[in-house]
């Protein structure tokens, strides 16, 4: 009951996690690189609309552009209400991406790449509202520009006029696959020189969601363009567009719902940080290892964002331990000990009830187990243990060994690592310890800072130790208590 209680009270954070999250963005100055980038894909979209400026077109071809630039706006703002400003992130409206590719179809290349200007300067956006606003305007125009080149280049408009469908499959499908391409490499590029080192497989994430998104938004483009072309006319593209609205309010909900998912998360971890000085960045950094470890690992994308929370609030259910032995200093007696070795079944009781968590809550709740069987809080062996907790508890113990605490210095990282690759076996899957071994070497490791809070730490061995008189389950006898088994 006090743990629902506890679950209750932090909950009601969310709002106020969300702000921060915000605020902080408002104090973030992109890099020079970023700026760099930003400024040059800025150019590029100019260069591509300028020669709209020496040519007489149609007012035809002026209307449809207006109207296709509406529409689009409109879903946009729809999506922008459904989801709130701070959902608003660069190409985030992916679900009305068939009218620009119907702009795409029907106007020249240069046209097409006005569709979605009004749109992304009126769209709400985090701060800097101008950059971002400039960026996405010119990211999605760029992707026009090109995807509008290629379908031209191929005569694409010439079929579409005399109404070959056929043979404008080929076109429709190649130019959604360059404005689909270009869109996601500008994205990541833009993140890439923003953030360095932090988002590892993004490239492969972003072409194995090409082909799905190709497929269904150029068919959409392409039925808009055909009703359009039709003795109709916009009268019969319009309403056929008007259910993209719909489905991008469906797709700015589910972003809010994550959005209201990574606030519950950080509130969880805050409740433990102020119960905890030494969970302060521990959470997050096993969380990041995970995430590595992940990647090495080649998990789906869903189940890496999922390992991703698992190991940031692995020790969340240090919220049931009383606050005194979180912060004793010195050994425990057997009767804390057996309070302590509690808190993964807390953190299980805790976030049990929160649906989203999903495989998630089978890491909480075995992260101490070992590959010998003689963890807890079951007992479990080898590869009846779940998958996330045995790799939680490698990225627990490297972080945990890498940190400084009031009894020790930090270890280096390669000696941590060696630590680990000794204990495999027994205390760890040696599977999950060689893909912490290979993350390290390929992307490095920043260990807690010294003189924080983890410097303050009091000595709490929350791995499992050589009693020095048998204790009843869940904590049996193991290894000292000293290198890996000192995990928290």
């Amino acid at each position: 009951m006090t743990l629902l209680l506890v679950r209750d009270r932090y909950r009601t954070s969310a709002e106020a996690e969300i702000a921060t999250a915000a605020a902080e963005a408002r104090r973030r100055t992109l890099p020079p690189a970023a700026r760099a980038y930003v400024a040059l894909v800025l150019v590029a979209a100019l260069g591509c609309v300028l020669p709209l400026l020496g040519e007489v077109r149609t007012g035809q071809q002026w209307s449809r552009t207006a109207v296709l630039a509406l529409l689009f706006a409109l879903c946009d703002r729809l999506g922008s209400r459904a989801g709130g400003a701070a959902d608003q992130a660069p190409g985030a409206g992916v679900a009305h991406f068939p009218v620009l590719l119907a702009g795409v179809i029907l106007l020249p290349p240069a046209a097409a790449a006005l569709v979605a200007l009004p749109g992304a300067l009126l769209a709400p956006a985090l701060p800097p509202r101008t950059v971002r606003r400039a960026w996405n305007a010119a990211q999605l125009g760029l992707s026009c520009f090109l995807a509008g080149s290629l379908f031209h280049g191929l005569h694409g408009h010439r079929l579409l006029t005399e109404h070959r469908l056929p043979g404008l499959l080929l076109p429709v499908l190649l130019a959604a696959l360059t404005f689909c391409l270009a869109n996601g490499l500008l994205m990541v590029g833009v993140l890439v020189t923003a953030e360095p080192g932090e988002h590892p497989g993004l490239w492969q994430a972003m072409l194995l969601r090409c082909p799905a998104s190709v497929f269904g938004n150029g068919l959409l483009g392409l039925m808009t363009a055909l009703l359009w072309e039709g003795p109709y006319g916009a009268l019969a593209a319009v309403p056929a567009l008007l259910p993209l609205g719909l489905s991008s309010w469906v797709s700015a909900q589910a972003r809010r719902e994550q959005t209201a998912h990574r606030a519950a998360v950080r509130a969880l971890v805050q409740a433990v940080e102020i119960k905890d000085s030494y969970t302060r960045g521990h959470s997050e950094r096993v969380g990041r290892a995970a995430v590595l470890m992940a990647r090495e690992l080649r998990m789906a994308e869903r189940r890496v964002a999922s390992l991703r929370v698992a190991g940031t609030l692995h020790d969340v259910g240090k919220l049931g331990v009383p606050t005194r032995l979180l912060r004793k200093s010195g050994p425990l007696t057997d009767e804390e000990y057996r309070e302590v070795v509690q808190h993964p079944e807390y953190g299980h009781e805790l976030v049990r009830g929160i649906g989203f968590l999903g495989e998630a809550r089978a890491g909480i709740l075995h992260h101490h187990e070992r590959m010998d069987g003689r963890g807890y809080p079951h007992g479990l062996a080898g590869q009846a243990i779940p998958e996330f907790a045995r790799v939680i508890a490698v990225a627990d113990a490297f972080d945990s060994m890498t940190s400084t605490r009031s009894y020790r210095r930090g270890r280096p990282v390669q000696e941590a690592v060696a630590e680990l690759e000794r204990c495999a076996g027994s205390q760890f899957d040696p599977v999950m310890v060689t893909a912490l071994a290979r993350a390290v070497r390929r992307h490095g490791w920043q260990p807690a800072p010294v003189g924080r809070a983890d410097e303050q730490a009091p000595d709490i061995p929350l791995g499992v130790r050589e009693p020095l008189r048998r204790l009843p389950a869940p904590a049996g006898p193991a290894g000292a208590g000293t290198g890996a088994a000192e995990q928290r």
